[in-house]
């Protein structure tokens, strides 16, 4: 183990004693109780099984055996998650050949952010992620179940998914993945014709045939945003069936790892290798996840969501963790939109099994983690393979090549594509942010130029369709944190910011606000917190301040003599944007959440 892991599991741990012994006592608490259907009255366990075929009835009642819940996030208007509608059919099939009967517990919300980007809509999506958790509670609270299938892909979903089942830490758990869709046109040719229709190149017709060449089919989208982040993380902490990442939804080798999950829930239950989730998902493995996150330059959003999912266990991180983590691990993978790869060429390259692999190899992960699988973490450096061609049949796995199977996708510890993560924290009189370094030209690693300040990404767009953007700037777009209007992401403002940095200005971005898990070569300091609504030092600067992003030094000022700087009236959100903000589209339901929030870098945590 090398000394920055350890140094850092320590502090985490000393800080996280008190709440993660509270956790765990919870935990055993729950764990002592008898059986659901025994300890029941007898309405209640009437009123559960209503529905089940006579047989199952008797399996769970009469037999006891055990009972899994599923809790699925399927709709069909997520490509990630159509396919999850024939999962719980096979999932029944499967653990009735094993003694075993099921139920979906419950289906839980899940938004695209590829579908509201931009849009009112992209205000509720980080509150989603709570909202999911909230439901995945109340489908988990009929409380009759031995174990869960958690169905989940994409950003917000998986999360959620999970702070939900560690609120159920004494039920053990395996998330099932649905897989990425085939590769269609590259990320770098959809950028182009991105950036062409903000210049006013192409028309609207070419740029819809582009994205519809991209975005083709079912499954995740191909990049490496949040929601193939988070496949990534769920394998660097045990809780796929080894290698199930970023297998095709048609493959037949897909419905084989489906159905290993339901036998490997069944293998951690009571009568098994007791395994529950929040003894699963301790220190180090959050710092697993972290690590995975750093060497593979995986989305920012999860600086936010991670906080949160450690904290749902009792364990307490925060953005110096990440950033003492990135400077001591090695980037081992360009994957879009740090690199012209896409996952399905990650994974053919080796994927999260090569990464996992070479971090265990160097000491840059704990390998001493329970893990779903009963090999422990090194079974995830090893790939799936069906042991003959029926889809039903058991798996084996093989080990890897030893080498990578595109150097320029992926790479071995010794010779990386950085000496260290993708990600690093800024700290300044304009508070505490992240950068996304991975994907950012050396020579954008240090932007000093005059602010101009936006109350709203849609003014930042008016001003560069109006021309008004042709020169060197840092944009602060503020007002945009959870508390102000559910923190969007900004992905729209990547396609003219990068438009203006091709034509050689010096640009970046700095917002309380967020980006996408596909943010990319333009710098932008983000998430900065306290948010402008909280107090934050955004809400002090003003257009023509000299600002300074050092993602070098990890540095992030307004250049202002500090008794001016004191002495300015903070800027509050103009009346009328506060009402746009609380309202319409359902808005007003989450206003609640906005109030309550807490800060990004507490996770933007609303139930606590």
């Amino acid at each position: 183990m090398t000394a920055a892991l350890a140094e850092v599991t320590h502090r985490i741990t000393e800080r996280s004693a008190a709440t993660r012994t509270a956790y765990l006592a919870r935990i055993a608490r729950m764990a002592q109780r008898r059986p659901g259907p025994e300890r029941m009255g007898c309405a209640n366990v009437a009123h559960a099984f209503a529905a089940l075929p006579g047989s199952d009835k008797l399996r769970v009642v009469a037999e006891k055996g055990p009972h899994i819940a599923v809790v699925t996030a399927y709709n069909d208007m997520l490509s990630a998650h159509q396919p999850y509608e024939a999962f719980p059919a096979l999932i029944r099939d499967e653990a009735r050949r094993q003694g075993a009967t099921v139920q979906v517990a419950g289906g839980v919300p899940a938004m695209c952010d590829g579908v509201t980007q931009g849009l009112p809509g992209m205000e509720l999506s980080l509150f989603s992620r709570d909202t999911i958790a909230m439901g995945t509670a109340i489908a988990l609270t009929h409380d009759v179940f031995d174990a869960a299938l958690l169905l989940g892909v994409c950003d917000k979903i998986v999360p959620g998914l999970l702070i939900g089942a560690l609120h159920f830490g004494h039920l053990p758990c395996v998330f099932v993945p649905a897989g990425p869709m085939s590769t269609g046109l590259s990320n770098d040719a959809k950028s182009r014709v991105r950036e062409r229709f903000a210049q006013g190149q192409v028309g609207r017709e070419a740029l819809l045939e582009a994205e519809s060449a991209a975005y083709h089919g079912a499954g995740t989208c191909t990049f490496y945003g949040t929601a193939n982040s988070n496949q990534m993380l769920l394998e660097a902490m045990g809780l796929h069936v080894p290698g199930s990442a970023f297998v095709h939804p048609h493959a037949a080798l897909r419905e084989g790892l489906t159905r290993e999950a339901v036998r490997t829930v069944l293998g951690l239950t009571a009568k098994q290798r007791y395994l529950p989730i929040g003894r699963l998902v301790d220190e180090r493995v959050i710092v697993n996840a972290m690590v995975a996150l750093l060497a593979t330059g995986g989305s920012t959003n999860h600086l936010i969501h991670w906080v949160a999912v450690a904290r749902a266990a009792g364990i307490l991180i925060d953005w110096s963790d990440f950033s003492d983590l990135s400077h001591a691990t090695p980037l081992l993978a360009r994957v879009y939109p740090n690199g012209s790869a896409d996952v399905n060429q990650f994974q053919a390259a080796g994927g999260p099994g090569y990464v996992i692999r070479e971090l265990l190899d160097a000491g840059l992960m704990h390998g001493d983690v329970a893990t779903v699988a009963a090999g422990g973490l090194a079974d995830y450096g090893r790939e799936p393979r069906l042991a003959d061609a029926g889809a039903a049949a058991p798996l084996h796995w093989q080990p890897l090549p030893a080498a990578s199977g595109d150097d320029s996708i992926v790479r071995p510890v010794a010779a990386p594509f950085s000496d260290h993560g993708g990600l690093a924290l800024l700290t300044g009189n304009l508070g505490r942010a992240v950068i996304k370094t991975s994907a950012v030209p050396d020579d954008r690693h240090v932007i000093e130029a005059p602010a101009l300040v936006f109350e709203t990404q849609d003014a930042l767009l008016a001003a560069f369709k109006a021309g008004a953007l042709e020169r060197d700037f840092v944009a602060v777009v503020r007002f945009q944190g959870p508390h102000a209007n559910g923190m969007p992401e900004l992905h729209k403002l990547t396609p003219p910011l990068a438009v203006l940095q091709g034509r050689g200005f010096r640009v970046a971005l700095v917002t309380d606000g967020r980006m996408s898990g596909a943010s990319g070569k333009v710098p932008a300091a983000i998430h900065v917190s306290p948010e402008a609504l909280a107090g934050g030092a955004l809400a002090r600067v003003r257009d023509g301040d000299t600002i300074r992003l050092d993602a070098v030094a990890g540095t992030l000022d307004a250049l202002v003599p500090a008794a001016e700087w004191v002495a300015r009236t903070p800027a509050t959100l103009s009346p009328a944007q506060a009402e746009i903000n609380g309202h319409d589209l359902g808005r007003e339901l989450f206003a609640g959440l906005r109030r309550n929030v807490k800060s990004a870098e507490e996770g933007a945590i609303t139930w606590m």
